[in-house]
Parts: structure tokens; sequence; C-alpha cells
């Protein structure tokens, strides 16, 4: 070859050789953030699929027509409201030293969490809420492809001084790396599984989550996320602390990294104490607490009333009440009214509070992650709405087996066996360990 033409094909060659060069640099990158090409690969997919459309709110009930016909009441037959119950106050007792420090550092301490002492509690106390509290000894990780649940977990057992990673607890309660979402319920049976107590509960609030943060317990909360208008998604978060004077929350995420600089060791990001608020509410403030066997007095010494599950769910549906009454155009809060009321097996109110819910218009994303609605209708008979819903939804996802599942209870209760043991079917194999499904597969 010429001089002349090396000349001519060198910068072209010095160019692809950068462009390949910085396309290794990114996969490589990439497949660290992502948890491996698989990761990765799965990440582009979901990003060309991104531009398909999809509605701009969760499906409206089923026309009043067809409604009426159906022998149910419309939407706006919900009874009045109850009063507001306020909560309890939670005063606080004298602190009395134990053996051991107490887990509290400051915002700026960098020594080692003292180990919690295993001595039993004397009395039921707990240290009143700080103005500015940061626990140590929790270990970050960013997730890998939608695992926010198992990475979050893992943070808040870390705290306990577990060594799972989030692979781990990820194999044990995602099998199918698709599966958009591990509930609460699973989390809470995973963590007991480790040798550790755990309990979940709606309702809770600032005051609240501060005492258990001033205690030493790091709480996961369940909230919204929405890095794009109109693009929300279920995220879970693990609050390690809170600055009153800053009105923030300490916060470890697995998938946002707002405000943090390269080089900096971890130490949770900032989320102003409003929007937090506004995030959670969307999940009814729904949290999990982890803690040890002998952390349990403090635990139900913090909880009060709403220590005992019955009392608790008694409670919260006083305060769902409250809020409808309060912001009867909210969405969420007719949402939330609807899902305290499925619990409690009042289905045929509830079915009515998530019509309303629904006309008032839902985040298209909200029924991957809730699935109040399907047993509340399923349970009033309304089988054509629950098939319908679930398959509205299915056009935006195909990986949530509990969309299946009620699905398959909709087609067997209208009548159609085959169609209902296929549904069920691919539940299972999205989730082995989904029980309800493996039964209803069985029949």
């Amino acid at each position: 070859m010429s001089e002349r033409k090396l000349r001519w094909l060198r910068p072209g060659l010095v160019m692809l050789a950068i462009g390949a060069l910085c396309g290794l640099l990114l996969l490589a990158v990439g497949a660290q953030r992502y948890g491996g090409l698989d990761g990765l690969w799965r990440r582009a997919q979901a990003a060309l699929g991104e531009p398909q459309a999809h509605p701009l709110f969760v499906p409206t009930p089923l026309p009043t027509a067809t409604v009426a016909a159906m022998g149910l009441p419309p939407a706006d037959s919900i009874p009045s409201p109850t009063p507001r119950q306020p909560r309890p106050t939670l005063t606080a007792t004298p602190w009395l030293p134990t053996s051991s420090p107490p887990l509290i550092l400051p915002t700026d301490a960098t020594l080692p969490r003292a180990a919690p002492t295993t001595a039993p509690t004397p009395q039921l106390l707990f240290q009143p809420a700080g103005a500015q509290v940061l626990l140590a000894g929790v270990r970050h990780e960013w997730q890998t492809w939608n695992n926010c649940g198992p990475a979050t977990l893992s943070f808040q057992l870390s705290y306990f001084g577990s060594a799972l990673r989030q692979e781990d607890i990820r194999r044990a309660l995602r099998p199918n790396k698709e599966d958009k979402n591990v509930n609460l319920g699973e989390m809470a049976a995973f963590a007991q599984s480790q040798g550790l107590q755990a309990l979940v509960r709606a309702h809770g609030d600032a005051d609240r989550l501060r005492l258990l943060l001033s205690n030493g317990l790091p709480v996961l909360i369940e909230t919204w996320l929405e890095p794009h208008p109109n693009d929300g998604m279920g995220h879970y978060r693990l609050l390690t602390g809170y600055d009153d004077a800053a009105q923030v929350w300490i916060v470890y995420d697995s998938y946002v990294s707002n405000g943090l600089k390269k080089g900096d060791s971890y130490q949770g990001i900032r989320v102003p104490y409003a929007e937090m608020e506004a995030l959670w509410r969307i999940f009814n403030h729904t949290y999990l607490l982890v803690y040890r066997a002998e952390q349990a007095p403090l635990v139900t010494a913090i909880l009060g009333a709403d220590a005992d599950a019955a009392a608790a769910l008694q409670h919260g549906l006083a305060l769902a009440r409250a809020d409808v009454d309060a912001r009867p155009q909210d969405a969420f809060a007719w949402f939330n009214l609807g899902s305290d009321l499925t619990t409690l097996a009042q289905f045929t109110e509830a079915a009515a509070a998530y019509d309303r819910a629904r006309q008032l218009g839902l985040p298209w994303r909200m029924l991957w992650y809730q699935f109040g609605p399907f047993e509340a209708y399923f349970e009033v008979g309304r089988y054509a709405e629950v098939l319908a819903l679930a398959d509205a939804t299915l056009k935006t996802t195909t990986d949530v087996e509990e969309l299946y599942f009620w699905r398959g209870r909709a087609l067997a209760a209208l009548g159609d066996a085959e169609g209902a043991r296929q549904a069920f079917a691919r539940a299972v194999a999205l989730n082995p360990r989904f029980a309800a499904a493996v039964d209803e597969l069985a029949r």
C-alpha cells in the first residue's frame, strides 16, 4: 500500500480504534452497573421498548351500565368517612444507659457501630427522637436489573451482621429476573428465615420513623419513584437517618445517586421530607421493620397499640377514612382506603373505593405492584372486570405472576377451566414459590 493511501487511512483507523475502545469501556461500565452482561442486555431491551405506547392511567372501571347490570353499587355510594381518630401520642420515658453505648452516631461520626447488647431490657424504654441521626454499619451496593427489593433488604440485613448480598436474596425471592416486584411480606419472611424478627405495617408516619431511627432501627419503606414524567415505578429504600434542620431523610438507595460525588464513600442520599411523604403515601406509608429478638420490647414500646396487627389494621382504616375525608379528589387516598378495606375483607366498600381511585386517575404502572383491586372485584363477583383489568395491565408488562393468578381465578369463575389452567401455569412458571398459584393449578 502506498504511503499516500496510508496517510489517508491512518486518521480513520485511529478514530475507529478510539470508538472501539470507548465502546468496550461503556460495555464494561454498563456490565458492572447492571450485574453483568445479562443485566446490561435486559436494561438495553427495556430502553428500546420505552418508546412503545402505554396508557396514561390505570384503566377506568367498566361502564356504569355494566356495573348496574351486575347488581353492584356505583362508585359514589361509599359510606361517609368516620371522624378522624388521632394516632396516640408516643411519650418517651427517660433513657437508661445500658452496658453498651447507644447505637446512634452523630452525622459526622466515623467510629464503628457498637455491637448491640444481648441483655434483656428491664423496662419498655425508648430514646426520644433526636434532631439529627445517622446509623452506621450499613453496607451499600448498586442494584442489578429489577433488583431493588433484594438489594435494599441486603442493606437492612447487613446492619445486623448479615453477609448476604443482593444476588443471594434474589435467588430466593426473585428466581425470574424479569419479575417486577418482591413484596414486603416475602421480604419479612426471608428476614425471619435468617434468625431475625420482622413485621410489616401500613400507615407509618414521620414521627414514628424518627423514633425508630433514634433507637437504632433502620426502616425499609416502599415508595414511588418517577425519574421522568408519567414514568413512575415502585421502589424500595432504606432510611438510615435524618436531619431536622435540613428537613431531609438520609436514605440508602440502590438506584438513585443524586448528590453523590465520585470517589466519596457512600453515606446515603438526602431526600427532602416533603418529597418522601408524597412518594411514600402512594404505597399507603408501608414499611418493613427488622430487629433482633431482644429488641422486641423496644419495638413494642415504640409502636404502641400498632404493635398488635389487628389493632393496627383498625387504626389504619380510621386514618384512611380520614384521609379520604380531607382529600376527596385524591386518587391515592381512595386507593389506600380500598387496600385497607380489602385487608379487612370488607370487599363491597373496597371495590367502590378502588373504582373511585381509578376514575380519578392512577399511574399506569400502579397495578404492577399492588393487587388489592383484583381481590376486591373478585370477591364481589366482578369476574369480567378482574379479567379485563388483568389483560389491560398485561399489555404493559408480561412478568408479574400475580396478574396471571388473578386472571386465572377470573377465568375459572367464568367457566373457562383450560384458560384458567394456562394462567396458573404461567404464574407458577414465573415464580415456583407462589403457593397460591401452585394450589390453584393443582385443582
